[in-house]
């Protein structure tokens, strides 16, 4: 049987694109079963509509209106998630920390993007604040990796990852598209990985 994933995004969902295209191709064995989006614009959804794939637009700013906290709405996101009894979930530019309302759910089956290497530049703007560390002499390349999802910022433990070297002709805008297309890469790569302990 595929692995069975739900994606959660918070953007355009060219990360969602890479696995529902390695999907298509037959070259990673899972089926997305569900995309959620905290953001009801999110171009990700639109992608998995033209995908087939069943869409879920899942608001924080009810929860904050009504003063309830952010357990509240982690607990009520993983039980609109468990509906779909996933194998795996994947954080692919899903831009909410996860607290262990929803975590605990889904122990060891929940894995995150991020575009920087581990213990560097967690959390927003990764790719920007990278680019400026290179900028001021600090560090000659970056990367990306997926990791399991853990209640600290983009910690967890690592499952996959590339370095980006940052070259000197590089502008910001070239640097971040090598950094996305790595990014393509090692989503697939780890998603294949996570999804081996199923098998």
């Amino acid at each position: 049987m595929p692995c069975r994933l739900v994606v959660l995004i918070s953007g355009s969902g060219t990360n969602l694109q890479a696995i529902l295209d390695s999907v298509a191709q037959k070259t990673l064995a899972a089926e997305v079963v569900a995309v959620v989006s905290n953001r009801q614009q999110a171009y990700g959804l639109t992608r998995a509509e033209q995908a087939g794939v069943p869409t879920v637009y899942f608001p924080l700013k009810p929860y904050l209106e009504a003063d309830r906290d952010r357990r509240a709405y982690d607990a009520d996101l993983a039980e609109r998630v468990e509906v779909f009894e996933p194998d795996l979930i994947v954080l692919a530019g899903w831009m909410l920390v996860l607290s262990p309302a929803f975590l605990d759910r889904f122990p060891n089956r929940v894995i995150n993007l991020h575009p920087a290497l581990p213990d560097t530049f967690p959390g927003t703007e990764a790719i920007g604040r990278a680019f400026e560390a290179y900028q001021q002499g600090e560090i000659t390349h970056s990367g990306c990796m997926v990791h399991y999802a853990v209640p600290e910022v983009d910690a967890g433990p690592v499952i996959a990852q590339e370095v980006v070297p940052i070259d000197p002709d590089d502008t910001l805008d070239t640097f971040e598209a090598r950094m996305h297309a790595a990014e393509h890469r090692i989503i697939v790569e780890a998603v294949r990985r996570a999804c081996a302990v199923f098998d």
